[in-house]
């Protein structure tokens, strides 16, 4: 929540225009809130690599794919399983349940496609990319791609060609891994769809907007008092800023590791993974022409056990917290942040707080106001 310096006249500045009200149109500590309100966020960003991504009779088969069970080793498991859209489309359970037990918590979906780089450690670097992992994996839908292509041609043939084309004879691995890649991109043009819903916090810039005045009655003063420890002294928004409260980066935060899991090296290990993978932006899998896929780095400094800076949208209704669960409350999570304890290995970037208890207590109460659900339109396939 703080790498650099407390921002101590930040706070001061923010509270006094929550006081009195300030008018928006003076106030620089306004522009620093509205930034992260919903309205501040921008039209979906190209995905280069995925010419479908925004067709929407891909996103219809999509949706079909990401809730059919028999895209697994079992017929069991979904990416509805730990994507659970009831559960703001994850599972809540510190460690992901597919056929087996993964290693990590399971991430939200929305707003996902705003980021580079995919899942806690960033070893992909495209929503397509990124479903086609679980789909192989042992611990999470363990099948094959040979056994989901022969699902599409068997359950989703007139759908797939549609979108995509002929079906190609499955004869071989090239053909097979034709179909699971365009599976890959389906899923994520239905994936880019979902989005969070307006929070109350949304509510309260837009009628600060409105009227010029700091309006009275959505947010209490605990929360007004957590809003101006967000952005000021606690700096939370180091990491946690814009509408989708994160900065999409990996940071090493201290979070203590899990004596019944391997050794995480979170980010350290995922340059190398996503060079090599392949289905990368540069893979021959991939839309994207060479000069439209961003570098991939070759060495990040300071990345041992650095992990992903989550959205805290809805955070209050995500419980247990970080890369595995190893909090089972905001609070917990809280005071992690204010102690700043050494982390398991690497460098933490975090120095003590030194909040209070009531500062501590009206941080929460902030982050319970961005809570505002998600929304997952089913998409019309007439409409092309």
């Amino acid at each position: 929540m703080r790498v650099q310096g407390i921002a101590v006249l930040a706070a001061v500045t923010l509270a006094v225009a929550l006081a009195f009200g300030r008018p928006a149109s003076t106030a620089p500590e306004f522009r620093k809130v509205s930034a992260l309100s919903l309205e501040s966020l921008g039209p979906l960003p190209r995905d280069p690599g995925n010419r479908w991504a925004d067709d929407e009779a891909a996103a219809t088969l999509g949706r079909r794919l990401f809730f059919d069970e028999r895209l697994s080793g079992n017929g069991h498991v979904s990416c509805a399983t730990c994507h659970d859209p009831e559960n703001d489309f994850q599972d809540g359970m510190p460690l992901g349940k597919g056929m087996g037990t993964t290693n990590r918590r399971t991430m939200p979906i929305a707003g996902a496609a705003y980021g580079r780089f995919l899942f806690w450690d960033g070893r992909k670097d495209s929503l397509w990319a990124q479903a086609l992992g679980p789909l192989e994996s042992p611990a999470e839908h363990g099948g094959d791609r040979s056994h989901y292509a022969r699902v599409v041609a068997a359950h989703y043939r007139g759908e797939y060609e549609h979108v995509f084309g002929p079906l190609p004879e499955l004869g071989d691995r090239e053909s097979a891994t034709r179909v699971f890649v365009n599976i890959g991109k389906a899923i994520e043009a239905y994936e880019r769809r979902i989005r969070f819903r307006p929070a109350r916090f949304d509510r309260f810039v837009e009628e600060w907007r409105k009227s010029g005045a700091m309006p009275s009655g959505i947010l209490d003063p605990q929360e007004l008092a957590g809003l101006a420890l967000f952005v000021g002294k606690a700096d939370c928004v180091e990491c946690h800023d814009g509408p989708l409260f994160t900065s999409h980066k990996f940071r090493n935060t201290g979070v203590p590791a899990r004596k019944s899991l391997p050794r995480d090296q979170g980010r350290a290990l995922a340059i190398a993974a996503l060079r090599s993978d392949e289905f990368n932006c540069r893979s021959r899998w991939s839309d994207a022409k060479p000069e439209e896929c961003r570098e991939i780095p070759r060495r990040v400094p300071a990345s041992e056990r650095a992990f992903k800076a989550p959205s805290l949208r809805n955070v209050a209704d995500r419980a247990p917290y970080m890369h595995a669960g190893q909090f089972v409350s905001l609070g917990e999570v809280l005071d992690h942040y204010n102690r700043a304890p050494a982390a398991p290995s690497g460098e933490s970037v975090l120095t003590p707080l030194h909040l209070t208890h009531a500062e501590i207590a009206q941080l929460e109460a902030f982050l319970r106001t961005l809570s505002g659900g998600v929304s997952a339109p089913v998409p019309n396939a007439a409409a092309n």
